[in-house]
């Protein structure tokens, strides 16, 4: 026997044997235990591990008779025999479906294997992006591929002429295809999105001027999955998306907007704006969001209840509702501390000939509650939450 083996152990038919038949062993294995699971609840708790060891060994056994076939060891009576019966009941229809089931789940379970190690980067950029959209389109379309080329092998062993199915599949496709042209559509337009990087998974956007918006969480050459800020989940296919507004490409902009009243002093006002502006700026737990430093824009209009100031901040894209929350919270404390009034509600109401002013006040408390405000220091922890779009909580 050994010297049998010393003698076809060097021939390279042998090995890629062994190996070929060592994967579909472990095809078989994984199948079984797929079956078992399937099976738990409807078999003893005790009985199972002993279900699963059996299997394990009568697998094992089964490679090892094979293997002695492949090796051409007649030497070894039992096994030898074992596997040439193997063998030859795998050259039947049953035992290649089997090999082909249990294959495909390998592939199928490797699939699933790869793409969870894939893990995109946890800060937000492009290159994000693309990996956690491509992951999901490379899994699926690897997936769809397992199926079908599972089908096509399992439609061989059971005798059925893949060839000549194939080319009625293709007529009938041409036939379908002119009564499925959104699909058509739907997907040349998903490879567009994909190819041009026009949004990914994880992006911000807007679809056609307004008429949805969320953010992307799955993206396919079929659809576009877009989550609202309540929760609502659209589905959208891609043929119906005619524009798309991105709101986390590359970089996005905060527009540090405030009003005073006409009676403020607006040079005053101006300066309390550039110092909140570069306090969030120089600030350590804001700074690495920033792109560029803030653009003073001064006084951008005089509206009917007050006078507009704006300054222009570039930030990291996905950021600028965090810190536009925070410009709101500090320049509200800034204005109070420099006794610069922010609009409010007035109205007017004529009786006769003189008008009557009224105006919302409260009584006094003998305290001001704006005094002690440290405009540097959040009382709550500030989040990178993105703000509704007007259209998403109505």
């Amino acid at each position: 026997m050994l010297q049998e083996l010393s003698v076809q152990i060097v021939k390279p038919q042998v090995w890629v044997g062994c190996t070929l038949t060592a994967v579909a062993a472990y095809a078989i294995y994984r199948f079984g235990q797929l079956l078992l699971r399937a099976l738990q609840p409807h078999v003893p708790s005790q009985l199972l591990p002993v279900l699963k060891v059996l299997w394990a060994l009568a697998v094992l056994i089964s490679w090892v008779a094979v293997a002695t076939a492949v090796a051409y060891l007649p030497s070894v009576p039992i096994l030898f025999s074992l596997g040439r019966d193997i063998m030859e009941g795998f050259r039947h229809s049953a035992g290649q479906l089997v090999v082909v089931l249990a294959m495909a789940l390998i592939a199928w379970n490797l699939i699933s294997a790869l793409a969870h190690r894939i893990v995109a980067e946890e800060e937000f950029n492009r290159r994000s992006v693309r990996v956690q959209t491509l992951k999901g389109v490379v899994e699926s379309t690897l997936r769809v591929t397992v199926v079908l080329l599972s089908a096509i092998a399992g439609l061989q062993a059971l005798g059925v002429n893949a060839t000549s199915l194939l080319a009625g599949v293709s007529v009938l496709g041409l036939a379908v295809g002119f009564g499925a042209q959104s699909l058509i559509k739907d997907v040349f337009n998903g490879f567009f999105i994909l190819l041009e990087d026009q949004y990914g998974v994880g992006d911000v956007i807007t679809v056609n001027t307004g008429q949805l918006t969320g953010g992307v969480e799955r993206l396919n050459l079929r659809v576009t999955a877009l989550r609202a800020m309540d929760g609502t989940m659209h589905i959208i296919p891609n043929g119906q998306i005619q524009t798309v507004s991105v709101s986390s490409k590359d970089w996005s902009r905060v527009v540090a907007q405030v009003d005073v009243t006409y009676t403020a002093n607006i040079d005053d006002a101006l300066r309390v704006l550039q110092q909140v502006s570069t306090e969030i700026y120089t600030d350590e737990q804001w700074r690495h969001f920033f792109l560029e430093e803030p653009e003073q824009q001064g006084v951008v209009q005089l509206a009917p209840d007050g006078v507009t100031l704006r300054a222009l901040f570039k930030v990291q894209p996905k950021s600028q509702w965090a810190i536009g929350r925070e410009f709101n919270r500090r320049i509200k404390i800034a204005m109070d501390e420099a006794g610069i009034e922010i609009p409010f509600p007035q109205r007017s109401l004529n009786f006769g000939g003189a008008p009557i002013e009224i105006k919302l006040t409260r009584e006094d408390s003998g305290r001001d509650p704006r005094a002690a405000q440290d405009r540097e220091r959040s009382p709550v922890k500030p989040t990178l939450t993105r703000d509704p779009d007007a259209n998403e909580l109505t």
